[in-house]
């Protein structure tokens, strides 16, 4: 079995939030809800405003308050039944997308626009809305049966976005490829996976290559080519990757990490990218099948370049002896992959080895508290201490 489930149109194009309406009038001009943030609102609404003007859409704004829900999504289609709403459109970062596909998928299955105003996830194109708790703990994920019909992406709102975005969207993406790769080293007969797989290794290849000449552009405000194909491999091949499965299911390991530290209220200011990067470290080091450490050496600098927290101590974890033990030991156990699952990668994974990773890698940097900053000797000490 083989499912590929992907938005029905996908354009990236410098200025095309000004086009907006030609793209949403086709499908309504009356009754359009809009589920947005204040900071990206503020960024998009005068070139949306004078769009729908000219296409004569009519529309109402809301603005999603705290983490996207089952209950804020239960509420907000509660309002879209109540106002006839026949389209959904999210403008945002992640969490506004997945409550806007939400929205739509518990309304009835709407038409769904997705309009990503920064390049941190691959959330505006995945099939899924990722769900939370009120206090920012990963819950599961919503399956969409119905995908966007379109994921308009405009490079130039993106490009005027802080650079950390993009760094952390990065991350994420090429997470990926690193998570998939050792389902794949230990079973390669799923087509799924391996379509899954290809699309995660180019985005890697397009990070490699493009990804300093993207961020360069970023802190000049510059939508340039280089730039644009990066936000491409972000959103698109990443959400491809997303898109395609089989009867299997494979949990990314960095991924459920990110999921067992999003119950530490502490590591809340963190983006989602970075601490799927600090999972990558971890997962690096329970994968012992891999000859030396040279994969770990090249994904820690890849790491490094991106801005990624390497340490407990660059997430800002400051606990010491038995609150530390502590706080680790919470964290391991928080990770949820089910034996059968953890079965099918090619090194063990239980709570007790991502306890003991997660212990080596603090025990590796103990250098003094004004060093851990600093990512060169971060990377030397965990690339010589494996």
């Amino acid at each position: 079995m083989i499912v590929v489930k992907a938005p029905q149109n996908y354009l990236n194009e410098v200025g095309l939030i000004k086009r907006i309406g030609e793209f949403v009038a086709p499908i309504t001009q009356n009754q359009v809800m809009i589920i947005t943030s204040p900071r990206a609102w503020q960024a998009t609404e005068a070139a949306i405003e004078a769009s729908f003007a000219t296409h004569d859409i009519h529309y109402q704004r809301f603005f999603l308050q705290g983490e996207c829900t089952r209950a804020t999504i239960t509420a907000f289609s509660a309002q879209a039944k109540a106002l006839g709403v026949k389209l959904v459109i999210g403008i945002g970062g992640g969490k506004v997308l997945d409550t806007a596909k939400g929205i739509a998928e518990a309304s009835g299955q709407l038409p769904l626009i997705t309009v990503p105003t920064i390049a941190a996830t691959c959330a505006a194109w995945s099939p899924i809305s990722v769900l939370y708790t009120e206090a920012g703990g990963h819950l599961n994920s919503m399956p969409l049966q119905r995908t966007p019909e379109w994921v308009l992406v405009d490079s130039q709102v993106i490009a005027n976005t802080p650079v950390r975005y993009l760094k952390a969207g990065i991350v994420d993406a090429l997470a990926k490829w690193y998570e998939f790769e050792p389902y794949l080293r230990q079973d390669d007969s799923s087509l799924a996976l391996v379509l899954k797989a290809q699309a995660a290794k180019l985005a890697l290849d397009i990070f490699e290559h493009s990804a300093e000449e993207a961020i360069a552009a970023n802190q000049r405000h510059q939508a340039t080519p280089a730039f644009s194909k990066v936000v491409d491999a972000v959103i698109a091949l990443a959400g491809m990757a997303n898109s395609m499965r089989d009867d299997v299911t494979r949990i990314g390991v960095a991924h459920a990490l990110h999921n067992s530290m999003t119950y530490h209220p502490e590591l809340h200011a963190f983006l989602h990218g970075e601490l799927v990067g600090f999972g990558l470290v971890v997962q690096s080091y329970l994968d012992d099948t891999l000859p030396g450490n040279r994969e770990q050496a090249r994904l820690l600098a890849l790491l490094t370049t991106f801005s990624t927290p390497l340490t407990l101590r660059q997430l800002g974890v400051e606990a010491e002896g038995a609150e530390l033990t502590q706080k680790i030991k919470h964290i391991a156990e928080g990770v949820k992959i089910a034996p059968a699952i953890a079965a099918r990668l090619p090194f063990a994974l239980n709570t007790g080895r991502i306890e003991q990773a997660l212990a080596r890698i603090t025990a590796l940097y103990s250098t003094p508290r004004k060093a851990h900053s600093d990512p060169d000797a971060i990377y030397a000490a965990l690339t010589t201490g494996r």
